[in-house]
């Protein structure tokens, strides 16, 4: 394709004339992702048959992909402010459609997770060019109306995920059965990749530092290797090098964590740091950040168990399965319109209230899951649970980010944001590792689905009741305004 047909670079003076159109194609370049982060849930159980995948491999097909994510996100969005986020979009979208096909048509487990790391990777390359398109392509009210198009595809993908991983399981096209999970993004990003060529316009930011590309190694080593152990050590019998690999990736978190806030005391700002020290000074920040973690590591864990449960204990199809937990989803809709108004008055009393909330849906959960002693659950008994537990989700993560980010600086807003993106991510891959071991270790050691589930259950729910008490120590109330 021709150069030529490449649109302008937008600057300050001048907006792209066809900004609405470039929005929705990055838009739809941005769904591939929020679908692939629940749409391969309620396919495991499938693949693990055909595929003979060990218990581990099933945690890492969500871990590796959450992992790649959160490992590559913040240098990726620092590398589009330097050198340009169209190519970088571009070059994501292609990479993700390669990903996909090579998790379609994987043979083995080992080729699946080595596929899904590599699409995790791909879709942090392209996420953060669609967001800082946003910030440069948009001005005052339109750009409150394309973050908000943003936020609603947001809000829907997680239902629509769930939706599509059983409808596309269950209907088995062209033989394919759970392959066409993966394989319905390869056109998707042919035909993205082409718009996106003709459409989106060349950004980037004229001050923008060098990123930290060394410092993102030392990351994404520290961060599998803290991983790493927790999904292996049950099936190798917690050995030594297990807990020497923990140990090493928290000190190398860590030790990147000192070493940026070193250079910070030096005013080093040739380099963008991956580890703000400043925003960490912040009790509000770091508090959050917590937040945000455990809240991932009870999302992920709980619906991997869960999937597991409905269709390999209680012989679900996947289609009903997916429809299920739509409840979840619904729930949420209900909460999330009134729940950002909600924060700026009332601040940490929503998010508590909303941590809660997930912790007794969940409960219910764990209580109808128990009283099927062997027996089939009828979906209906776990349905207002799931919806209760909906419900806590959008008072909680809704508001997170505003309640929190408002007692950040300006100038740290944006690495602030990318850490808290980060946990949701990293949390998310120590949810399918931690939660995922506690319930598959039930399973080897001989118990039922119902016995595995019942055990997971209360790692779940304990961890959403902390997340309600270090709620407390968030602000009172909503500095800014988020529509601001």
């Amino acid at each position: 394709m021709s150069a030529a047909l490449a649109p302008p670079a937008v600057t300050e003076t001048h907006a792209h004339p066809r900004r609405w159109a470039a929005a929705v194609v990055m838009m739809i370049a941005a769904l591939m992702d929020l679908l692939d982060v629940t749409i391969v849930n309620v396919a495991i159980p499938s693949i693990g048959r055909e595929l003979h995948a060990s218990e581990s491999a099933l945690q890492w097909l969500v871990s590796a992909y959450l992992l790649g994510f959160a490992a590559t996100l913040i240098v990726s969005g620092h590398l589009g402010d330097r050198f340009g986020r169209r190519g970088l979009f571009l070059a994501g979208t292609a990479g993700f459609g390669v990903a996909s096909l090579a998790c379609g048509v994987a043979q083995t487990p080992g080729q699946l997770i080595a596929a899904r790391a590599f699409q995790g990777v791909m879709a942090a390359v392209l996420v953060p060019q669609v967001i800082g398109s946003f910030r440069t392509m948009f001005q005052g009210k339109e750009r409150g109306a394309a973050f908000g198009m943003y936020g609603a595809v947001a809000g829907f993908a997680s239902a629509v995920g769930l939706l599509m991983g059983g409808l596309l399981t269950d209907a088995d096209l062209f033989g394919w059965g759970w392959r066409s999970v993966f394989l319905v993004n390869v056109p998707i990003a042919v035909g993205t990749f082409v718009a996106g060529w003709i459409l989106v316009p060349a950004t980037r930011e004229r001050s923008a530092r060098r990123p930290d590309v060394l410092g993102s190694v030392v990351l994404a080593a520290g961060l599998v290797a803290i991983v790493l152990p927790l999904v292996q050590g049950h099936s190798n019998g917690w050995p030594l090098w297990g807990w020497l690999c923990l140990a090493a990736g928290v000190l190398a978190v860590a030790g990147l964590g000192v070493f940026e806030a070193r250079r910070e005391r030096r005013h080093d700002e040739r380099t963008v740091p991956l580890l703000p020290a400043q925003a960490f000074r912040l009790p509000a920040f770091s508090v959050g950040v917590l937040v945000q973690l455990l809240f991932s590591v009870g999302m992920q864990g709980f619906f991997l168990a869960f999937a597991i449960w409905l269709q390999g204990g209680q012989h679900y199809t996947p289609m009903q399965a997916g429809v299920l937990t739509v409840a979840f989803s619904a729930g949420g809709f209900l909460t999330a319109p009134a729940a950002d108004a909600l924060a700026v008055r009332f601040g940490r009393l929503v998010l508590g209230a909303g941590a809660l909330l997930m912790a007794g849906g969940l409960g219910w959960v764990w209580y109808a899951v128990e009283q099927a002693a062997g027996a089939h659950t009828g979906s209906w008994r776990m349905v207002p649970g799931l919806v209760v537990a909906g419900a806590g989700l959008g008072f909680l993560v809704v508001p997170l980010v505003n309640v929190v980010l408002s007692t950040v600086p300006a100038e740290l807003a944006g690495g602030a944001s990318g850490i808290f993106s980060t946990a949701q991510q990293f949390g998310g891959a120590l949810g399918a590792a931690v939660i995922g071991t506690v319930f598959f270790g039930r399973l080897s050691d001989g118990a039922g689905f119902t016995d595995a589930m019942t055990t997971a259950a209360p790692w779940v729910v304990g961890g959403f009741v902390l997340c309600a008490a270090l709620c407390a120590l968030l602000p009172r109330t909503a500095l800014t305004d988020p529509h601001a």
